[in-house]
C-alpha cells in the first residue's frame, strides 16, 4: 500500500524539464490513441491537395498505421524539419489564425507521433526526379540502420507522401496497455475515415487491414456526398436523406448537409459535424437537433445528421483544444437556432407524406408467436388496447364487401346447374377423401409433412372444364389455339364431378420409396416456422389483382403472391398424395402430338440453330437416331413411361399417345387447361428420367407449375362492334348479355376459387419454405402498433 511521502524541511527546487520529457508529455496530450494520429495525418494529406488517400492498419493501428496520398509531396530540404515541433508551412504569424483555411497550423502532429512511435516518410514532389525516404525518432532524423547516415535516401516512389507509423506507444507502457482491444481501435479508425470520406466527396478514401483483400471503406473520386453516404452507411439511410442548405448574412455563416427524414431512425445518433471543413463536436448543437427530432421519431430513436458549417474565419477560435476537437465561434446560440429552424422546415415539408416500405421476412428469423385470444370471465378485467386487438373472426367482411361490382354474380349465387362437360373424378377411399367442414376440424397428422385435412367443398354443383380439339370443326374454331375450354349447360342429374361407386374405390397405398420419403423430409427441413405459422393462421382480407392477395396475421398486414405460393403448395400436395391421387377424366382423349405441336408453335423458331430438329421430329411418336445420340421424342417417351405415370401420379396415357386422365391434386380445383400443351412439352424435355429421386422431383415440380393458379385469358373484343348500340342494349328489359359477361363470369369464378379453395388450402397444407422469405413472395405492408404511433404524432 502506498503511503504519502513525509514533508521535507526545505522546498523543492524548480528546474527545467528535459526536452525529451516535455515532448513526450505534449505528445500524450495530442495523440490519445491511433485514431487521433490518423486524423492528424489525414488532414495533412487533404491540405496537400490529395485526390486519393489509402490507409493500411495492423492490430488496430498499434503495430502499423500507414497513410499514402497523391498530394504535392514534401521538398527534400524540408525533410529535416518535418517532425520538429512548431515547424509548419501553414502559418507565419499569429494574426494568420484569424483567416486560417487549412486543417493544421501548429506543426505538432508529426512531431508528437515521432516521440511515441517509429516514423518513416517517403515523399516525392512532381518536379523531383525520384522519391526520398527518411526515418524519424523523437522529432529528429535517425539512420535506418546503425552506422548509416541519417540523411534522406533516394528511392523509387510515386508523386505524393507515404507516412508509416510503427509500434505506436512503444515507450509509453501504460497507454499501450490501456489500448489492448485492437478491434475497438480499428473501429475508431474506420469512423474517422468515414467522416472525412463523406465530407470530402471529391477525394477517394480507402481503408483496410493489412493482409486483407477487401477494403472496409472505399469511396470513388468525384462521387457525391449522397453516394458516399450510401457507400459507407448503406442504402437504408441514403434513400431517406433530405438535403438542407441555408445561408445567413446576419450571422455570417452558411450551411449545407444531409439529414434523415421521419421514416428513418436508429438506436444511436449519427452526427457528423464539420465547421470550416474541420471535424469537431458541439454538445449544444447536438442536443438541439435531438430535441427537434423528438417530435418526429419514436421514443428512444435517433436520426442521421451530416452538417457542414462555413463560418467567417474571424468569428471562429480553432485554438481551444489540443486535438482541435472543439472550436468556439461567435453567436453560437443564434447559429444553433437558425440551423434548427432550417431542419424544421425540411422535416415539415417531407412529413406531409409518409412512406412505408415493405420488408421481406428474413430467413432464420424467430417464428412469430401466435397469441391466443381467450375471453375473460371477469367483467372488471382490463380490455386490451386498440392497437393490439386482432381480428379473429374469418366471417368478417373482406375487401370485396366494400367494392360495388357491376360484373357477373358471384359463383355462390349461381344456379344449381353445372356447366362444362365430360370431366369426372375418382378419389381414393382412405386418406385421399375430402372431409366435410365438421370432419376437417378434427383432422389427424399423417405420415407426410402436412396435415391430411380436406378443403371445404363448394356449395352446389361443381364447375368443370371440357377439353376438345379445335381440328374437329374448323368452322367453330377460334384463333386462340386448338385447345379450348368450353362451358355448356347440363341437367341437374348430369354431374360432371362425382364420387366413385364402392366397386371403383382404390385402396390407400403406404409409400415406402426412399426417394419420395427423402423429398418429403427435404420439404419439412426447408420449412420456415414463422412463415408457416403465418400461412396456417392467417385471416383472408381480399385480392389485390390476379396474382396478389392481402392477409392479416396478428396485428400485421401482409401481401401474398399467391401464384408463387400455389406452385409450392401443389408441389407439396403432389409429394404427399404420391400413388394416392384421384383422377380427372377427359371426356375426349387429347393427342399428345397435337398438344406438343401447339406448344412448339409458340416458340421463336428464328432462334433455332440449323442443326436442331424440326417441330415434327420433336413431337413425333417414333425414336430417331441423330448422329451418335438416340433421341426419344415426346410421344414415344411418355408412352414408354405410361405405366409409371399412372401408378404413381394417376396420369393416364394410352398406347396411341393420348392423355386420358390427370391427377386430382386438390378437391374443388381444376387447372388452367391452356397450360396443358406447354406442360406436356416440358415434362418430356425438363424431367430427369434417368435417376429415380431426380425424376420424381423434377416431374412433381413441372406438374405443380401446371396446377399453379393462372388467371383466365381475356378474349379480344371487337371495339368497333362494341361501340354500336344494339337493341338489347337499348332495351332495359332485355335478358341477353353483352360480350363482357362471359369474361366477368370467369373472373368471378377465378376469384371465388382463390378465396374459398386456395387460401384455405394454404391454411391446411402449406409448409412455407425459407425461400419465400427471400424472393418477396411474402411482404409485410403494415403493423397496427406502428400505425397508431404515426397517427398519435399527427
Amino acid at each position: 500500500m502506498l503511503e504519502p511521502s513525509a514533508p521535507t524541511s526545505a522546498p523543492g527546487r524548480i528546474r527545467k524539464l528535459d526536452q525529451a520529457v516535455v515532448n513526450r508529455i505534449a505528445a500524450g496530450e495530442i495523440i490519445h490513441r491511433p485514431a487521433n494520429a490518423l486524423k492528424e495525418m489525414l488532414e495533412n494529406s487533404i491540405d496537400a491537395g490529395s485526390t486519393s488517400i489509402q490507409v493500411l492498419v495492423k492490430d488496430g493501428g498499434l503495430k502499423l498505421l500507414q497513410i499514402q496520398d497523391n498530394g504535392h509531396g514534401i521538398e527534400k530540404d524540408d525533410l529535416g524539419l518535418v517532425c520538429e515541433r512548431f515547424a509548419t508551412s501553414k502559418l507565419k504569424k499569429y494574426e494568420d489564425l484569424e483567416q486560417i483555411g487549412t486543417y493544421g497550423f501548429r506543426g505538432e502532429a508529426l512531431a508528437s507521433i515521432s516521440h511515441v512511435a517509429h516514423v518513416t516518410i517517403t515523399t516525392k514532389t512532381e518536379a523531383a526526379p525520384c522519391a526520398w525516404r527518411s526515418v524519424y525518432s523523437d522529432g529528429k532524423l535517425v539512420p535506418a540502420k546503425p552506422g548509416a547516415s541519417a540523411d534522406p535516401k533516394p528511392c523509387a516512389g510515386n508523386k505524393g507522401t507515404q507516412i508509416t507509423v510503427e509500434d505506436l506507444f512503444y515507450n509509453v507502457a501504460t497507454r499501450r496497455k490501456a489500448l489492448k482491444n485492437a478491434t475497438e481501435e480499428y473501429n475508431r479508425i474506420l469512423d474517422v475515415v468515414q467522416r472525412y470520406a463523406i465530407h470530402n466527396s471529391s477525394v477517394s478514401f480507402t481503408c483496410k487491414k493489412q493482409g486483407s483483400n477487401t477494403a472496409d471503406v472505399h469511396t470513388l473520386p468525384g462521387a457525391s456526398t449522397l453516394d458516399n453516404i450510401r457507400c459507407v452507411y448503406g442504402a437504408s439511410i441514403a434513400k431517406e436523406i433530405l438535403s438542407v442548405e441555408h445561408e445567413s448574412a446576419r450571422w455570417e455563416f452558411k450551411m449545407d448537409g444531409c439529414i434523415s427524414n421521419a421514416n428513418y431512425s436508429t438506436k444511436k445518433m449519427i452526427f457528423l459535424l464539420f465547421i470550416n471543413h474541420r471535424s469537431v463536436e458541439s454538445g449544444n448543437l447536438k442536443r438541439a437537433i435531438e430535441a427537434l427530432y423528438a417530435a418526429y421519431l419514436p421514443k428512444g430513436s435517433h436520426p442521421f445528421v451530416y452538417l457542414s458549417l462555413e463560418i467567417k474565419p474571424q468569428n471562429v477560435d480553432v485554438n481551444v483544444h489540443p486535438t482541435k476537437r472543439e472550436v468556439h465561434f461567435l453567436n453560437e446560440d443564434k447559429i444553433v437556432e437558425t440551423v434548427c429552424e432550417a431542419f424544421q422546415d425540411s422535416l415539415a415539408n417531407a412529413n406531409q407524406s409518409r412512406t412505408f416500405y415493405t420488408q421481406t421476412i428474413l430467413p432464420g428469423a424467430a417464428p412469430v408467436p401466435v397469441e391466443e385470444v381467450v375471453p375473460s370471465k371477469k367483467s372488471g378485467q382490463a380490455k386490451a388496447p386498440e392497437h393490439k386487438m386482432v381480428r379473429t373472426d374469418s366471417r368478417a367482411r373482406t375487401l370485396d364487401a366494400f367494392i360495388v361490382s357491376s360484373g357477373a354474380p358471384s359463383p355462390r349465387t349461381e344456379s344449381s346447374k353445372s356447366v362444362g362437360g365430360g370431366v369426372s373424378s375418382e378419389v381414393p377411399s382412405k386418406r385421399g377423401r375430402v372431409e366435410d367442414e365438421t370432419e376437417r376440424d378434427r383432422g389427424e397428422e399423417d405420415d407426410g409433412f402436412v396435415r391430411d385435412q380436406g378443403i371445404p367443398s363448394r356449395k352446389g354443383k361443381e364447375v368443370a372444364k371440357r377439353v376438345r380439339l379445335d381440328g374437329e370443326d374448323p368452322v367453330e374454331s377460334e384463333p386462340s389455339g386448338p385447345v379450348e375450354i368450353n362451358e355448356e349447360s347440363r341437367d341437374d342429374n348430369d354431374s360432371v364431378i362425382h364420387a366413385p361407386s364402392s366397386a371403383s374405390k382404390r385402396q390407400f397405398v403406404d409409400v415406402r420409396l426412399a426417394s419420395v420419403l427423402e423429398l418429403r423430409e427435404e420439404v419439412r427441413h426447408a420449412g420456415h416456422k414463422g412463415l408457416s405459422s403465418l400461412f396456417n393462421s392467417h385471416t383472408f382480407v381480399g385480392l389485390v389483382d390476379e396474382f396478389l392477395g392481402l392477409v392479416q396475421y396478428q396485428t400485421k398486414l401482409y401481401l401474398i403472391n399467391y401464384q408463387d405460393a400455389s406452385t409450392e403448395l401443389f408441389y407439396q400436395l403432389i409429394l404427399k398424395g404420391f400413388s394416392n391421387f384421384g383422377s380427372i377424366h377427359l371426356s375426349q382423349p387429347a393427342p399428345i402430338y397435337d398438344l406438343v405441336m401447339i406448344a412448339l408453335d409458340m416458340e421463336d423458331m428464328e432462334s433455332w440453330g440449323e442443326n436442331m430438329m424440326s417441330k415434327e421430329e420433336i413431337a413425333e411418336d417414333t425414336p430417331r437416331r441423330l448422329g451418335s445420340h438416340e433421341t426419344q421424342q415426346c410421344v414415344a417417351l411418355l408412352v414408354d413411361r405410361s405405366e409409371m405415370l399412372v401408378e404413381y401420379f394417376c396420369f393416364n396415357i394410352s398406347e396411341a399417345g393420348e392423355v386420358l386422365s390427370l391427377p386430382l391434386v386438390l378437391k374443388g380445383y381444376l387447372p388452367n387447361w391452356n397450360k396443358l400443351p406447354l406442360f406436356l412439352l416440358k415434362i418430356a424435355s425438363e424431367v430427369d428420367w434417368d435417376e429415380e429421386k431426380r425424376c420424381f422431383e423434377t416431374f412433381s415440380r413441372e406438374l405443380a407449375a401446371f396446377y399453379a393458379v393462372e388467371p383466365p385469358v381475356e378474349p379480344e373484343v371487337d371495339r368497333s362492334a362494341a361501340d354500336v348500340p344494339t337493341e338489347s342494349a337499348a332495351d332495359p328489359g332485355s335478358t341477353s348479355t353483352d360480350a363482357a359477361s362471359p369474361l366477368s363470369k370467369e373472373a368471378a369464378e377465378y376469384r371465388w376459387m382463390i378465396e374459398h379453395v386456395l387460401f384455405p388450402a394454404f391454411q391446411k397444407h402449406l409448409v412455407a419454405p425459407q425461400s419465400m422469405a427471400e424472393n418477396g413472395t411474402v411482404l409485410q405492408l403494415a403493423n397496427l402498433p406502428d400505425l397508431y404511433r404515426v397517427f398519435e404524432r399527427c
